[in-house]
């Protein structure tokens, strides 16, 4: 079957689809040692297709790996910054190549996946997976009951210094929308931490660290993407 070039090389765990195209554009790639075309069509399983003069062997299902990271405050969800700033490569294992699926902003922590499976990563991505967020919130001002309709807010507490906590869920992935929304109802946020994304739960993991997905958020994820794929 034959796939786009830079679809491979993304599923194959060695770039993304945007740094296959420079890679291609550059030309890194090869496909039975000739330079290929932006967007070509390639066979993996009868083509020999290289980068940088390696070749580029795709992988299974079973050979993706995908994991939680309990992201810290102030490291950026790339994994490099050219200004040296933290990123969250420095918190994952060097020996595969894994990306994040979405962004946190460098002030909000908690639950990001970082995947070799490219499917997946987009999957989660797109707006149409509508793939619920839930998000905690400890914020500093007056949260009327206009304000908890509006945002949908639930799970609130009154803190002893006067600050708010709440839950917030969301389906769409736009930047900093939590904290946009909540200026609109004049609230300062203080600490904003993912604890859910669709089946998969923060839990107890301490910030910076990583773990593998449970077999039951597995199961979960194969579930919505099968879903979304019958949809």
């Amino acid at each position: 079957m034959k796939i786009r070039l830079n679809k491979f090389l993304a599923d194959a765990g060695v770039s993304s689809r945007r740094a296959a195209d420079e890679a291609i554009r550059a030309g890194k790639v090869a496909v039975d040692g000739r330079r290929p075309a932006l967007g070509e069509l390639v066979d993996p399983q009868n083509q020999k297709i290289t980068l940088n003069g390696r070749i580029v062997r795709g992988r299974s299902t079973d050979d993706q790996l995908t994991l939680v990271l309990n992201k810290p405050l102030h490291v950026i969800t790339t994994m490099h910054d050219d200004r040296g700033r933290a990123t969250v490569a420095d918190y994952l294992p060097n020996h595969r190549r894994l990306f994040p699926v979405g962004r946190l902003d460098a002030e909000t922590g908690g639950v990001l996946l970082c995947t070799t499976d490219g499917e997946l990563a987009r999957f989660l991505s797109h707006p149409s997976s509508m793939i619920e967020k839930e998000y905690e919130v400890v914020a500093r001002g007056r949260l009327d009951d206009h304000a908890v309709n509006a945002l949908k807010a639930h799970r609130v507490q009154r803190l002893a210094n006067g600050s708010i906590r709440f839950s917030m869920l969301l389906h769409e992935g736009k930047n900093r929308q939590v904290r946009r929304m909540c200026a609109q109802h004049g609230l300062k946020i203080l600490t904003l931490t993912r604890v859910r994304l669709g089946p998969v739960r923060l839990q107890h993991l301490r910030p910076g660290a990583v773990r593998t997905l449970s077999e039951a958020e597995r199961r979960e994820l194969a579930r919505l993407r099968a879903n979304a794929a019958r949809a």
